[in-house]
Order: C-alpha cells, then structure tokens, then sequence
C-alpha cells in the first residue's frame, strides 16, 4: 500500500502504525527505512522476520531532529564525547550514523544484543515529518534498516519496496532517494572516531568536522562493533557483478564478439560491443550522480534479466570510496 508521503493523514496513518508495533517503509535522503518502534523488541524483531536478517546484525535507530530529536539522542545513548557532539552539529541531520555507547534498557533488540547503538537523523522532510508525527505517538526513535530482503540490492523508490514486500506493508511515497546509498557509519564508543561504513559524508569531511583523526581497529586495539551494512557480501542483484577497469571490460566484450549475451554493463567509458544482447548504461562522471543512480541500475540489470553485470571500478578518490564499497560487497556475494 503506497500512499502519499507529503500528505499529513499519511504520515498520521504510518504513526499510528508504528505505535501499534506493525512495521512502514519511508523514505530517506539515502534510501528506503523498514521502520519499527525502536522501543518495542517484539516490532523490531518484527523487522528481521520480513527481511530473513539475522538478529544479531544490528539496525540503526532514526530519531528526529530539534528538541525531540535531542530527547531521543539521551533515552538511547549515553552522553557522547566531544567528537561525536561535533559530528551531530556538522551532519545531523544527514546521511551520518554514530555507534554511540546505549543506555542499558532500551533499543537492545535494534543494538543486536550489544552495549552499542547506532543511530542517525535522516534530513530528508517525509522521514522528518514522520518522525516528528512518532514522537507526539510516543514514539522515540524508528529501528529502520533498508527496506529490502537481507543482503540483496537496497531500494531507492517506493516501487522498489513493494517489489520487496507487496502491497500489504504500508510505505510513504517521497519519490526517489537523493543519495542513493546508505549512510556513512562512524563509531564514537572507544574514545575515538573509526569509519566503520564510508557514504557521502567523506573522510576528509569527517576529519574537519570532529578535528580529530579517524583511528583503526588495530590502532585502537578492540574489534569493531557489528553495524549495518559492513558484511564481506551485501547489496547483491540477483546477477554476478564483476568490477574490471575499462580496458579489462572492453576486452572481455571483444573476444565474446556477437555471441556475448545476458550481460548488463554500467561504464564511465564510452564501450563497443558487437552483440544486440548486451545492455549498456552510462555511468556518471560524477560521484555523487552515480551513488543517486547505483542501486536503479543493479535493479534494473535484474528486472532485463541479465546473468552478469560488469561494472567499470571507481575512481580511487574519497567521494567514491561509498560506492567502490557498495560495488565490491555485491561482487563478493
């Protein structure tokens, strides 16, 4: 059931639906959130039946922005370090996850069972408005990780979510995802900023905001917590992604010559190829465009029924480094 993200009895309807511990789909400046009551285990718990996700891999935890926001940001985490203070003034709201140290009590279905929580303020005004709509429900914070199947590719428009999951769950419509992929992950709870997940927000823009240097998991010496999206294999079609450089791709579409078939190829490059059978789609120059477009495009691979999907490797420059990562989980799958 699609409905109107803009339309205020929409977002009344979706509250309601929270509060009632069933589960919506909205929208975010990144992509789609599967929401549940953050506060209510059996909701959340709820969300790792319908996507099949184990439940020890954590969700992050969406809170509103002002005064509720800040409300939510003390019932959830302990008090932040200066750093992450500085993180949450820079970015929030935006496309930034902090894995802050929880309040014990609370979120320990959406934590994964851990003693840390991630959690963001989503910029975009549909998510915003149904945040805000929560809160006055009772509502602190929403559990929503992308609102797809475990480990497959992450949906950017409403379509996308009822592919997922039919019509029977309720999700607000707030048109395609400006971003595109999900949010960059930064943990705050061993005294010092580690990127767990690179997105948007780059290091270099991380760095200057919080004046400190991102650390290691060997320099720090402590493992990493679990967060979202950071398994060897996620993000996956249903089609074999492959990265090559240009040269590499061009060759392999020179020796299949016209008995290249079921192949779907997303290029910076300008490529040739001899066969009616292969899909070409141009990928933009810029970084920001093709993080916009990435998960479209996988799906849309998928949707032609293509077998293989080559895709032209990224730029090694930190404003693709979220995409080079997206691209290489789902090749690992």
């Amino acid at each position: 059931m699609i409905l109107d993200g803009h339309d205020p009895d929409a977002i009344d309807q979706a509250a309601r639906t929270l509060r009632a511990g069933a589960l919506a789909a909205f929208p975010t400046e990144t992509v789609y959130g599967l929401g549940a009551d953050a506060t209510n285990d059996d909701a959340v718990f709820g969300i790792f039946k319908a996507k099949g996700r184990p439940a020890s891999h954590p969700l992050i935890v969406h809170v509103a922005a002002g005064t509720k926001g800040t409300e939510a940001l003390s019932r959830f985490a302990q008090p932040l370090p200066p750093f992450a203070q500085a993180l949450v003034r820079a970015f929030w709201p935006g496309p930034l996850t902090l894995i802050v140290t929880r309040q014990s009590g609370v979120g320990a279905a959406a934590a994964g069972g851990q003693d840390t929580i991630g959690l963001r303020c989503p910029s975009h005004p549909v998510a915003q408005a149904l945040l805000a709509a929560c809160a006055q429900h009772g509502v602190a914070g929403l559990a929503a990780p992308s609102a797809n199947r475990f480990g497959r590719v992450s949906p950017t428009t409403a379509a996308h979510v009822q592919d997922e999951f039919g019509d029977a769950l309720l999700v607000l419509d707030g048109g395609p995802c400006d971003v595109g992929i999900e949010s960059t992950i930064v943990d705050c709870s061993r005294g010092a900023p580690v990127l767990l997940r690179p997105g948007a927000i780059t290091r270099v823009q991380i760095e200057a905001a919080c004046r400190e240097r991102l650390r290691s998991r060997e320099e720090l010496g402590l493992p990493d917590p679990r967060a979202s999206g950071t398994l060897e294999a996620h993000y996956a079609p249903e089609a074999k992604v492959r990265l090559m450089d240009a040269k590499a791709l061009q060759t392999g579409l020179d020796v299949l010559g016209a008995n290249a078939a079921h192949i779907g190829i997303w290029s910076r490059a300008a490529i040739k190829c001899r066969s009616q059978r292969v899909l070409l789609r141009r990928m933009p120059d810029e970084a920001a465009a093709a993080a916009q477009q990435l998960f479209a495009a996988l799906r849309d691979f998928d949707a032609q029924g293509v077998k293989l999907i080559w895709v032209e490797t990224p730029p090694a420059t930190p404003e693709w480094e979220g995409i080079h990562d997206r691209l290489q989980r789902a090749a690992a799958a």
